[in-house]
Protein backbone atom coordinates (compact mmCIF):
# COMPACT_ATOMS: atom_id res chain seq x y z
CA UNK A 1 0.00 0.00 0.00
CA UNK A 2 2.95 2.33 0.61
CA UNK A 3 3.57 2.57 -3.15
CA UNK A 4 -0.02 3.62 -3.87
CA UNK A 5 0.11 6.21 -1.07
CA UNK A 6 3.23 7.76 -2.63
CA UNK A 7 1.46 7.97 -6.02
CA UNK A 8 -1.57 9.57 -4.34
CA UNK A 9 0.66 12.20 -2.70
CA UNK A 10 2.21 12.94 -6.11
CA UNK A 11 -1.27 13.23 -7.67
CA UNK A 12 -2.34 15.67 -4.95
CA UNK A 13 0.71 17.86 -5.60
CA UNK A 14 0.00 17.81 -9.36
CA UNK A 15 -3.56 18.93 -8.57
CA UNK A 16 -2.29 21.87 -6.48
CA UNK A 17 -0.11 22.76 -9.49
CA UNK A 18 -3.25 23.48 -11.57
CA UNK A 19 -4.16 26.44 -9.34
CA UNK A 20 -1.13 28.28 -10.70
CA UNK A 21 -0.46 26.67 -14.10
CA UNK A 22 -3.84 27.20 -15.78
CA UNK A 23 -4.19 30.88 -14.80
CA UNK A 24 -0.71 31.49 -16.27
CA UNK A 25 -1.71 29.82 -19.54
CA UNK A 26 -5.07 31.58 -19.76
CA UNK A 27 -3.32 34.93 -19.25
CA UNK A 28 -1.46 34.23 -22.49
CA UNK A 29 1.91 33.17 -21.12
CA UNK A 30 3.79 30.82 -23.46
CA UNK A 31 3.48 27.12 -22.57
CA UNK A 32 6.98 26.58 -23.99
CA UNK A 33 8.46 29.22 -21.70
CA UNK A 34 6.65 27.91 -18.61
CA UNK A 35 7.74 24.30 -19.19
CA UNK A 36 11.29 25.38 -20.12
CA UNK A 37 11.53 27.50 -16.96
CA UNK A 38 10.37 24.59 -14.82
CA UNK A 39 13.00 22.28 -16.31
CA UNK A 40 15.72 24.89 -15.92
CA UNK A 41 14.92 25.36 -12.22
CA UNK A 42 14.73 21.60 -11.69
CA UNK A 43 18.06 20.91 -13.39
CA UNK A 44 19.72 23.62 -11.28
CA UNK A 45 18.09 22.19 -8.14
CA UNK A 46 19.20 18.63 -9.00
CA UNK A 47 22.65 19.65 -10.28
CA UNK A 48 24.46 18.21 -7.22
CA UNK A 49 22.89 14.80 -7.93
CA UNK A 50 23.71 15.06 -11.65
CA UNK A 51 27.36 15.82 -10.82
CA UNK A 52 27.53 13.12 -8.15
CA UNK A 53 26.11 10.50 -10.54
CA UNK A 54 27.87 11.76 -13.68
CA UNK A 55 30.05 8.64 -14.03
CA UNK A 56 26.96 6.45 -13.82
CA UNK A 57 25.16 8.54 -16.45
CA UNK A 58 28.17 8.77 -18.80
CA UNK A 59 28.90 5.04 -18.65
CA UNK A 60 25.29 3.90 -18.94
CA UNK A 61 24.04 1.79 -21.83
CA UNK A 62 22.67 3.41 -24.98
CA UNK A 63 19.32 1.78 -24.25
CA UNK A 64 19.13 3.63 -20.92
CA UNK A 65 19.76 6.94 -22.70
CA UNK A 66 16.77 6.11 -24.90
CA UNK A 67 14.68 5.35 -21.80
CA UNK A 68 15.63 8.74 -20.33
CA UNK A 69 14.60 10.34 -23.64
CA UNK A 70 11.19 8.66 -23.37
CA UNK A 71 10.53 9.82 -19.80
CA UNK A 72 12.19 13.24 -20.18
CA UNK A 73 12.04 14.25 -23.83
CA UNK A 74 8.60 12.76 -24.47
CA UNK A 75 6.90 12.41 -21.08
CA UNK A 76 8.17 15.57 -19.41
CA UNK A 77 8.73 18.01 -22.28
CA UNK A 78 6.94 17.14 -25.54
CA UNK A 79 3.97 15.46 -23.86
CA UNK A 80 3.24 18.52 -21.72
CA UNK A 81 3.59 20.91 -24.66
CA UNK A 82 1.45 18.90 -27.09
CA UNK A 83 -1.33 18.42 -24.53
CA UNK A 84 -1.37 22.14 -23.74
CA UNK A 85 -1.39 23.07 -27.44
CA UNK A 86 -4.27 20.66 -28.10
CA UNK A 87 -6.49 22.65 -25.69
CA UNK A 88 -6.25 25.68 -27.96
CA UNK A 89 -7.04 23.75 -31.18
CA UNK A 90 -10.06 21.61 -30.26
CA UNK A 91 -12.80 21.44 -27.65
CA UNK A 92 -11.02 20.87 -24.29
CA UNK A 93 -13.62 18.22 -23.38
CA UNK A 94 -12.49 16.08 -26.33
CA UNK A 95 -8.85 16.49 -25.27
CA UNK A 96 -9.70 15.32 -21.74
CA UNK A 97 -11.68 12.41 -23.23
CA UNK A 98 -8.65 11.30 -25.26
CA UNK A 99 -6.49 11.59 -22.14
CA UNK A 100 -8.53 8.77 -20.59
CA UNK A 101 -6.74 6.40 -22.99
CA UNK A 102 -3.49 6.87 -21.05
CA UNK A 103 -4.04 3.98 -18.57
CA UNK A 104 -4.90 1.64 -21.45
CA UNK A 105 -1.64 2.52 -23.22
CA UNK A 106 0.42 2.19 -20.02
CA UNK A 107 -1.13 -1.19 -19.18
CA UNK A 108 -0.49 -2.48 -22.72
CA UNK A 109 3.13 -1.28 -22.66
CA UNK A 110 3.73 -2.71 -19.18
CA UNK A 111 2.70 -6.13 -20.49
CA UNK A 112 4.67 -5.76 -23.73
CA UNK A 113 7.90 -4.19 -22.43
CA UNK A 114 8.05 -5.06 -18.73
CA UNK A 115 6.40 -8.46 -19.18
CA UNK A 116 4.21 -7.71 -16.17
CA UNK A 117 1.75 -10.52 -15.64
CA UNK A 118 -1.83 -9.55 -14.99
CA UNK A 119 -4.43 -12.01 -13.78
CA UNK A 120 -7.86 -12.00 -15.47
CA UNK A 121 -9.38 -10.39 -12.38
CA UNK A 122 -7.02 -7.43 -12.81
CA UNK A 123 -8.82 -6.42 -15.99
CA UNK A 124 -12.19 -6.60 -14.21
CA UNK A 125 -10.98 -4.27 -11.47
CA UNK A 126 -9.17 -2.08 -14.00
CA UNK A 127 -12.51 -1.53 -15.76
CA UNK A 128 -14.01 -0.56 -12.38
CA UNK A 129 -11.14 1.91 -11.93
CA UNK A 130 -11.67 3.36 -15.41
CA UNK A 131 -15.40 3.77 -14.71
CA UNK A 132 -14.48 5.56 -11.48
CA UNK A 133 -12.09 7.82 -13.39
CA UNK A 134 -14.79 8.69 -15.92
CA UNK A 135 -17.26 9.46 -13.12
CA UNK A 136 -14.73 11.82 -11.51
CA UNK A 137 -14.23 13.73 -14.77
CA UNK A 138 -17.83 13.42 -16.00
CA UNK A 139 -18.54 17.16 -15.96
CA UNK A 140 -15.54 17.77 -18.23
CA UNK A 141 -16.18 14.72 -20.42
CA UNK A 142 -19.94 15.10 -20.96
CA UNK A 143 -19.73 17.95 -23.52
CA UNK A 144 -17.16 15.98 -25.54
CA UNK A 145 -19.27 12.81 -25.49
CA UNK A 146 -22.31 14.84 -26.54
CA UNK A 147 -20.42 16.27 -29.53
CA UNK A 148 -19.44 12.77 -30.68
CA UNK A 149 -22.93 11.27 -30.17
CA UNK A 150 -24.57 14.14 -32.06
CA UNK A 151 -21.98 13.93 -34.84
CA UNK A 152 -20.77 17.46 -34.18
CA UNK A 153 -17.12 16.65 -33.51
CA UNK A 154 -14.93 18.94 -35.61
CA UNK A 155 -12.63 17.37 -38.23
CA UNK A 156 -11.01 20.41 -39.80
CA UNK A 157 -7.25 20.41 -40.34
CA UNK A 158 -6.75 22.36 -37.11
CA UNK A 159 -8.93 19.95 -35.17
CA UNK A 160 -7.15 16.88 -36.56
CA UNK A 161 -3.88 18.49 -35.54
CA UNK A 162 -5.31 19.00 -32.04
CA UNK A 163 -6.42 15.37 -31.76
CA UNK A 164 -2.99 14.22 -32.96
CA UNK A 165 -1.22 16.41 -30.40
CA UNK A 166 -3.45 15.06 -27.61
CA UNK A 167 -2.71 11.46 -28.66
CA UNK A 168 1.04 12.19 -28.75
CA UNK A 169 0.77 13.46 -25.17
CA UNK A 170 -1.24 10.46 -24.02
CA UNK A 171 1.18 7.96 -25.60
CA UNK A 172 4.17 9.90 -24.23
CA UNK A 173 2.81 9.88 -20.67
CA UNK A 174 1.81 6.23 -20.82
CA UNK A 175 5.27 5.28 -22.12
CA UNK A 176 6.97 7.48 -19.49
CA UNK A 177 5.38 5.45 -16.69
CA UNK A 178 6.61 2.16 -18.16
CA UNK A 179 10.14 3.30 -19.02
CA UNK A 180 10.47 4.97 -15.62
CA UNK A 181 9.88 1.52 -14.15
CA UNK A 182 12.48 0.08 -16.55
CA UNK A 183 15.09 2.57 -15.29
CA UNK A 184 14.19 1.73 -11.70
CA UNK A 185 14.84 -1.94 -12.46
CA UNK A 186 18.16 -0.97 -14.08
CA UNK A 187 19.40 0.29 -10.70
CA UNK A 188 18.66 4.02 -10.89
CA UNK A 189 17.16 5.49 -7.72
CA UNK A 190 14.33 8.04 -7.76
CA UNK A 191 16.64 11.08 -7.53
CA UNK A 192 18.78 9.83 -10.43
CA UNK A 193 15.70 9.12 -12.55
CA UNK A 194 14.37 12.61 -11.81
CA UNK A 195 17.73 14.19 -12.65
CA UNK A 196 18.00 12.35 -15.97
CA UNK A 197 14.35 13.06 -16.78
CA UNK A 198 14.55 16.83 -16.30
CA UNK A 199 17.99 17.17 -17.91
CA UNK A 200 16.79 15.31 -21.00
CA UNK A 201 13.59 17.35 -20.99
CA UNK A 202 15.57 20.60 -20.84
CA UNK A 203 17.75 19.52 -23.78
CA UNK A 204 14.68 18.59 -25.85
CA UNK A 205 12.98 21.91 -25.05
CA UNK A 206 15.86 24.07 -26.29
CA UNK A 207 14.95 23.67 -30.01
CA UNK A 208 11.37 24.80 -29.25
CA UNK A 209 12.63 27.88 -27.43
CA UNK A 210 15.13 28.78 -30.17
CA UNK A 211 12.97 27.90 -33.21
CA UNK A 212 9.73 29.64 -32.28
CA UNK A 213 9.39 33.36 -31.65
CA UNK A 214 8.77 33.22 -27.91
CA UNK A 215 8.70 36.44 -25.90
CA UNK A 216 10.84 36.11 -22.79
CA UNK A 217 9.03 37.25 -19.67
CA UNK A 218 11.32 38.90 -17.12
CA UNK A 219 8.61 39.54 -14.52
CA UNK A 220 9.66 38.44 -11.02
CA UNK A 221 6.06 37.41 -10.27
CA UNK A 222 5.95 35.18 -13.37
CA UNK A 223 9.24 33.43 -12.55
CA UNK A 224 8.22 33.09 -8.91
CA UNK A 225 5.13 31.17 -10.01
CA UNK A 226 7.18 29.02 -12.40
CA UNK A 227 9.56 28.22 -9.53
CA UNK A 228 6.56 27.21 -7.40
CA UNK A 229 5.37 24.86 -10.17
CA UNK A 230 8.85 23.36 -10.52
CA UNK A 231 9.15 22.76 -6.79
CA UNK A 232 5.64 21.46 -6.04
CA UNK A 233 4.83 19.22 -9.00
CA UNK A 234 8.35 18.73 -10.32
CA UNK A 235 10.79 18.24 -7.45
CA UNK A 236 8.49 17.03 -4.65
CA UNK A 237 5.72 15.52 -6.80
CA UNK A 238 8.02 13.49 -9.03
CA UNK A 239 10.10 12.34 -6.03
CA UNK A 240 7.03 10.73 -4.47
CA UNK A 241 5.96 9.43 -7.87
CA UNK A 242 9.20 7.56 -8.50
CA UNK A 243 9.29 6.33 -4.89
CA UNK A 244 5.88 4.82 -5.51
CA UNK A 245 6.72 3.45 -8.97
CA UNK A 246 9.69 1.63 -7.47
CA UNK A 247 7.38 -0.26 -5.08
CA UNK A 248 4.45 -1.20 -7.33
CA UNK A 249 4.01 -2.53 -10.89
CA UNK A 250 3.59 0.02 -13.68
CA UNK A 251 0.09 -1.28 -14.52
CA UNK A 252 -1.07 -0.50 -10.96
CA UNK A 253 0.76 2.83 -10.89
CA UNK A 254 -1.14 4.09 -13.94
CA UNK A 255 -4.47 3.32 -12.23
CA UNK A 256 -3.39 5.16 -9.06
CA UNK A 257 -2.48 8.18 -11.23
CA UNK A 258 -6.16 8.47 -12.13
CA UNK A 259 -6.71 10.10 -8.72
CA UNK A 260 -5.18 13.28 -10.14
CA UNK A 261 -8.48 14.66 -11.57
CA UNK A 262 -10.28 13.84 -8.30
CA UNK A 263 -7.69 15.74 -6.28
CA UNK A 264 -7.95 18.58 -8.82
CA UNK A 265 -11.72 18.70 -8.15
CA UNK A 266 -11.09 18.76 -4.38
CA UNK A 267 -8.52 21.55 -4.76
CA UNK A 268 -10.99 23.57 -6.85
CA UNK A 269 -13.69 22.92 -4.24
CA UNK A 270 -11.49 24.11 -1.36
CA UNK A 271 -9.79 27.09 -3.02
CA UNK A 272 -12.24 28.15 -5.74
CA UNK A 273 -15.56 27.10 -4.21
CA UNK A 274 -16.48 24.76 -7.09
CA UNK A 275 -19.02 22.08 -6.20
CA UNK A 276 -17.94 18.51 -5.41
CA UNK A 277 -20.71 16.17 -6.61
CA UNK A 278 -21.81 12.81 -5.22
CA UNK A 279 -20.99 11.27 -8.62
CA UNK A 280 -17.37 12.37 -8.26
CA UNK A 281 -17.16 11.06 -4.69
CA UNK A 282 -18.60 7.72 -5.85
CA UNK A 283 -16.09 7.59 -8.71
CA UNK A 284 -13.21 8.22 -6.31
CA UNK A 285 -14.51 5.45 -4.03
CA UNK A 286 -14.57 2.99 -6.95
CA UNK A 287 -11.06 4.04 -7.95
CA UNK A 288 -9.72 3.62 -4.41
CA UNK A 289 -11.49 0.27 -3.98
CA UNK A 290 -10.20 -1.17 -7.26
CA UNK A 291 -6.61 0.03 -6.70
CA UNK A 292 -6.59 -1.40 -3.17
CA UNK A 293 -8.01 -4.77 -4.23
CA UNK A 294 -5.49 -5.09 -7.09
CA UNK A 295 -2.63 -4.28 -4.70
CA UNK A 296 -3.74 -6.56 -1.85
CA UNK A 297 -4.71 -9.49 -4.08
CA UNK A 298 -1.63 -9.06 -6.36
CA UNK A 299 -3.75 -9.19 -9.54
Amino acid sequence: MKGIIFILIASLLWAIDTLVRYPLLFKGHSAELIVFGEHLFLVLFLLPIILKSRKKFLSTKVSNIFYFFVIGGLGSAIGTLTFTKAFFLVNPSLVILLQKLQPVIAIALSALILKERMKPKFFLWAIVALIGGVMISYQDLAPGVKLIVEGQADFTSNSLKGYSLALIAVISWGAATVFGKVLSKQGFDEKEIMSGRFLMGLICLLPFLLTFNIDLNFSAIFWGKVFFLAFISGAVGMYFYYRGLKLIPAHLCTLAEMFFPFFAVIVNWIFLGKELSMLQITGASLLLLSSTVIQLKHY
